[in-house]
């Protein structure tokens, strides 16, 4: 990537891709190259089913593709990988040369060896088939001439499956090299191909205009050094015949196809079920917060009540002399004391199992029938205050000897008794 950084440091061109700028993922620690948004590539235009490019809609985006070429060759660059798919255009209908990941620099490496394994396979250069390690900007015209008989016939014109299928395409439409082009391009392969095979151009390209032929024989020429430059094709009789290139608002631009379409309209499905979910979602935890408080206030004044009962019957018993008798009433009440002692004791509201008390509590407490008459006798005589809301709360503020008085017998507790 620090490479093919460096190449798009140096290309500044209409017809090339401008590195705007490098952004980076600290959670990933990935490093990320931003372009301009491109609407589609030449790969989609050239397929569209049923229409073609018009020979002056041809002309243009093959100008703009040759004048990218020009400016990346004279910056010392070879592309390496030119085909439709890598030829980004614009909403405007400019076509830009993208994705120079098998791009190399003379500037960066200005002597061979290069390796021989670029350039897609049906765009490949023969000489980069046949093993070559010696090579230069003759490979990008190669390709340039491939992807402009594709532009005419609306499908690639040597679709091999493989490198050996692939060579015989070639000499079928080149025809056989003879025994000087082997020692010319100084290839040391032992593979040959059959000796009858003749150059075959005009049959292959009948249908196109006289002027497109003879730019297509020179840009598939066998022979590299023949191919000329990517400035000597733009001054060929093919962009000064009639008809002449057209305009850019005459281009075909394609913005969404139908699978785009069909993945729009489900990311908008989904973005309106999230929603629903979120409103669901949100009313669940109205409802659930409404019982909590509907719940709260229960307990709340189910407290209040008990206490006012509590008050009353102390009046009551005032009244009568009967204060003792009717406290020990009032702890022997089971709804007084689920409302004002403790949690841990039944209740008739629905405690969650963090502070509901196990049923066998009080059968794990030793003594408790003089454990209970003691917080009794506390509460007659106004020594704990405030009634606390647990029995736990309550036990660390108790004094020494009210602590003895739970634990050992009384004798004047059991004298009351």
């Amino acid at each position: 990537m620090a490479r093919e950084i460096m190449i798009l440091q140096a290309l500044d061109h209409p017809n090339v891709m401008k590195l705007e700028g490098l952004a980076t993922s600290r959670m990933q620690y990935s490093l990320y190259i931003v372009f301009d948004y491109m609407h589609s590539d030449l790969t989609r235009i050239i397929s569209r089913p049923g229409e073609k490019l018009t020979e002056p809609q041809i002309k243009c985006y093959m100008k703009q593709l040759l004048l990218g070429l020009q400016h990346c060759h004279k910056r010392g660059v070879m592309h390496r990988d030119i085909k439709p798919s890598n030829l980004l255009v614009d909403k405007k209908g400019v076509l830009k040369i993208a994705d120079f990941g098998l791009a190399n620099s003379f500037a960066i490496k200005p002597e061979g060896p290069f390796t021989n394994r670029v350039v897609t396979l049906w765009y490949r250069a023969p000489e980069l088939l046949l093993g070559s390690t010696d090579y230069g900007y003759e490979i990008d015209l190669w390709s340039a001439g491939c992807l402009l008989a594709e532009m005419f016939l609306g499908r690639p014109i040597m679709p091999g499956r493989t490198e050996v299928e692939q060579l015989h395409m070639i000499f079928k439409l080149c025809g056989s090299p003879s025994a000087d082009y082997w020692i010319k391009m100084k290839l040391m392969t032992s593979f040959r191909p059959p000796p009858h095979y003749k150059a075959n151009y005009e049959e292959n390209f009948k249908d196109f205009p006289s002027s497109a032929c003879a730019l297509l024989a020179t840009l598939l020429d066998l022979d590299s050094y023949s191919r000329g430059t990517a400035a000597s094709a733009l001054e060929s009789e093919f962009f000064t015949s009639s008809p002449l290139a057209c305009d850019l608002s005459a281009l075909p631009v394609i913005y969404k196809d139908d699978g785009e379409r069909s993945q729009t309209k489900r990311r908008k499905r989904r973005k309106g079920l999230k929603k629903k979910g979120h409103v669901y979602q949100t009313s669940a935890c109205n409802v659930s917060q409404s019982r909590k408080n509907q719940t709260a206030e229960q307990s709340r004044r189910d407290s209040e009540s008990a206490k006012e009962k509590s008050v009353a019957q102390d009046m009551k018993c005032e009244e009568t002399g009967k204060s003792g008798s009717s406290t020990w009433s009032l702890f022997m009440n089971e709804r007084s004391m689920n409302a004002s002692i403790s949690p841990v004791f039944l209740s008739s509201v629905r405690k969650s199992p963090k502070t509901e008390g196990h049923p066998n509590a009080l059968k794990n407490i030793k003594n408790y029938t003089l454990w209970q008459a003691s917080i009794i006798d506390m509460i007659n005589r106004n020594e704990l205050g405030p009634l606390r809301k647990s029995f736990s709360a309550m036990d660390i503020r108790l004094d020494p000897e009210n602590l003895s008085s739970l634990y050992e017998p009384n004798k004047k507790l059991g004298h009351e008794m």
